[in-house]
């Protein structure tokens, strides 16, 4: 069977998706009379003309980087995780019991033990969607979806009853200890004397999110358990056959998809708010999903999904300023489309593409 050359798959059909996507977009601003072309130049410049927009554009690509990591791994076996959002709420409580109770003296000894209570935290909110998919026959996208609900149902009891700071009336933790501060871009920046603002909530985590994408890309293609997770995904009957355990498989897949997702409490607990709050998440869950499926579960191709979700992000809150027809309901709509046509509509793309290189013969080559 002829299949497409890997450039159509990984870089010609994604790119034809968002311009299609920009496009719809593009008219829905025309509708409610403002110019297209001015609003996708305000987003490209709020986002990434300035070291300030820059900053902000990665703090968001870093939790989507996470969760698109979580979302990818579990895809690779064929399981669609839609609980990200849950693990990273989970994954923050681990990160804020190591940064509210540990006298830490320097960041370089708080980051390592945060990064494996937020891994652990977020990995066993996966254990049990995890556990009757693989014994039960539970469908994870069910299971997970619930959990979500319940993540945030006991981060609330968490903060007013057991976390929050006596005489406090705002459902959030107590600061951090001063020890548990992250470097940010500006820090890091000024050691090697370049100069950047203050503001921008980017952190040393956008390093920890790098090596994450490193990590598993090794991991799915460069070591045994990672081909019997691609095996298992293609085909369980014959992974069965092979002697792959599909409940070790499944468990383990969501396991590190679990922890992938409570990583982004890095960023979002640890580096920005330096407390644990009620909705440190923000949706971020749910964007994994669409980075994930237009990042084609490759980690290169998560990252640069993360880094166009964080363009809309940041450059959707600058449009929202500097054109006031331009609702933040809009924007929400903005990146809807990206989502429907990078996910749900990628195959009225895919098939024609697909069809016309099968036609000229170049897929065998």
């Amino acid at each position: 069977m002829n299949k497409v050359p890997k450039w159509v798959d990984v870089a010609l059909i994604p790119l034809a998706n968002l311009v299609l996507a920009l496009l719809v977009s593009g008219l829905v601003v025309l509708w409610i009379g403002e110019n297209p072309l001015k609003a996708m130049q305000i987003i490209v410049q709020g986002s990434l003309g300035s070291a300030y927009g820059l900053g902000y554009t990665l703090y968001y690509a870093t939790n989507f980087v996470f969760t698109g990591l979580a979302v990818a791994v579990a895809f690779q076996a064929r399981m669609f995780n839609i609980g990200g959002e849950g693990q990273a709420l989970l994954g923050g409580v681990g990160v804020a019991l190591v940064c509210l109770f540990i006298n830490w003296p320097h960041w370089l000894l708080a980051l390592p033990v945060a990064i494996a209570f937020g891994a652990l935290f977020g990995a066993g909110w996966a254990l049990i969607p995890a556990y009757l998919q693989a014994r039960r026959g539970s469908h994870i996208v069910i299971t997970t979806i619930m959990f979500n609900f319940i993540a945030s149902a006991l981060m609330v009891y968490l903060l007013v009853n057991q976390l929050k700071p006596a005489g406090q009336m705002s459902p959030e933790s107590g600061p951090f200890v001063p020890g548990a501060h992250l470097p940010t871009a500006h820090e890091m920046l000024a050691w090697i004397g370049i100069g950047f603002p203050k503001s921008p909530p980017v952190n040393v985590t956008f390093i920890v999110a790098l090596i994450a994408c490193v990590l598993v890309w090794l991991l799915i293609w460069r070591t045994k358990l990672g081909y019997a997770i691609r095996a298992f995904g293609h085909n369980e009957s014959a992974a069965q056959y092979a002697g792959i355990s599909s409940f070790r498989i499944i468990m383990i897949s969501m396991l590190i998809s679990g922890g992938l997702a409570g990583l982004m409490a890095i960023n979002s607990v640890m580096g920005e708010a330096e407390r644990l709050l009620i909705n440190s998440v923000q949706g971020a869950g749910f964007v994994g999903i669409a980075v994930a499926l237009m990042g084609r579960s490759h980690p290169l191709g998560v990252l640069l999904a993360a880094i166009l979700f964080g363009v809309l992000y940041q450059g959707g809150a600058e449009l929202e300023f500097e054109l006031p027809a331009v609702t933040r309901e809009m924007i929400i709509v903005i990146q809807g489309l990206v989502i429907l046509f990078t996910g749900a509509l990628e195959n009225m793309v895919r098939i024609p593409v697909e069809n016309y290189f099968v036609r000229r013969g170049t897929g065998a080559r």
